[in-house]
């Protein structure tokens, strides 16, 4: 397995067959010797710099029904919210003067936030700070619509396509959603002139070792700038409420595998990893990613975000939020850093 694991060091391209036995049979010592690895890719690329986001989740109104997913439109028992225009520049501004260089716009797929709306919210935030990225995760759209926003200033795009198998996508979601639509979305994306973002859950219900295979191989085809990935976690308002929850082994697993698969990638250790395990995000970090994503989004809305159970930093402000986190990557030896934080530009090609 060491062998594989010098292969993907080497830049060497592994097989669908080559993955999946690496994460059939990985083990406590092979993660490490993994994570060794991969520390020292990011460290090529990164250094020890920590790049920071700030999450503004502006809409938990959402017009489709995937089977994991606690906003999904046929939660009776969702508590409602959209924030204003307002609201959004106003925790711009706050995470403006907390250092962050970064916003990242995410909600629901919500009809109510239109075209003109979204370009509207976009220009105002690029004029108010154009010095700051714009990241936008707010669902499947038509490629008209992702031009607009771009030429509103937005930067980056985040759209998970949750599994690379179609049969498996099947599974976790209605029928009306489509594989083939979500890959549109993303090459749409990233032939508009994106930084794109795609990614998916760990140990989500149905999931094999050869999903995850195939998620790998085309993470290597599609080249994103950024991947996000996250241990599935049950929400009990959903048909998968007592489906087991991914583990954190397989998700740092995964993560060490991504960084030597895209050395340049922008990877985030997520929130999800931090309600799994106290020590999360920091295991994260130390398997390879360089991102964390502090909430900016009032606390009086935090709960009503509920994408999964057990959520956590609900109810911190975002000072708060934001020291904790550097206090928590100094104690590993990280520094979070007051930057845009882009991909490496010079690492990929479109």
């Amino acid at each position: 397995m060491k062998e594989l694991i010098d292969k993907l060091y080497k830049n060497t391209v592994l097989s669908k067959q080559e993955y999946k036995y690496l994460i059939e049979n990985f083990n406590p010592e092979i993660s490490e010797y993994l994570f060794e690895k991969s520390r020292e890719v990011r460290h090529r690329y990164y250094g020890h710099d920590i790049y920071i986001r700030g999450l503004i989740e502006f809409t938990n109104y959402c017009k489709n029904d995937c089977y994991y997913c606690g906003i999904r439109c046929s939660n009776r028992n969702a508590q409602r919210y959209r924030l204003s225009k307002d609201d959004i520049l106003s925790c711009c501004k706050e995470g403006y003067e907390l250092g962050f260089r970064t916003f990242v716009l995410q909600g629901g797929e919500d009809n109510y936030f239109t075209d003109d709306k979204m370009t509207d919210i976009i220009s105002e935030m690029k004029n108010n700070y154009p010095d700051c990225a714009v990241t936008l995760s707010i669902g499947e759209k038509s490629r008209e619509s992702y031009e607009r926003f771009f030429n509103a200033g937005a930067d980056r795009y985040l759209l998970r396509h949750e599994t690379a198998n179609n049969e498996h996508y099947s599974k976790l979601h209605p029928d009306k959603l489509s594989p083939i639509n979500r890959k549109r979305c993303l090459r749409d994306l990233k032939e508009i002139g994106y930084q794109v973002g795609c990614g998916f859950m760990v140990g989500s219900p149905f999931q094999t070792a050869e999903n995850l295979a195939e998620d790998m191989i085309f993470l290597k085809e599609f080249r994103p700038h950024m991947v996000g990935i996250g241990p599935f976690i049950a929400q009990h308002d959903t048909p998968f409420r007592d489906m087991p929850n991914g583990t954190l082994e397989l998700t740092l697993f995964m993560l060490g595998l991504i960084r030597l698969t895209l050395p340049y990638v922008l990877l985030p250790s997520t929130t999800a990893l931090g309600t799994i395990h106290p020590l999360g995000r920091e295991k994260g970090i130390l398997a390879g990613a360089n991102v964390i994503m502090p909430n900016l989004s009032p606390v009086s809305v935090r709960k009503k975000y509920m994408l999964y159970d057990n959520k956590i930093c609900t109810g911190d402000e975002a000072a708060e939020c934001k020291n904790c986190l550097q206090s928590r990557m100094r104690s590993i030896g990280y520094n979070v850093v007051t930057s845009r934080g882009d991909c490496k530009q010079s690492a990929i090609s479109n």
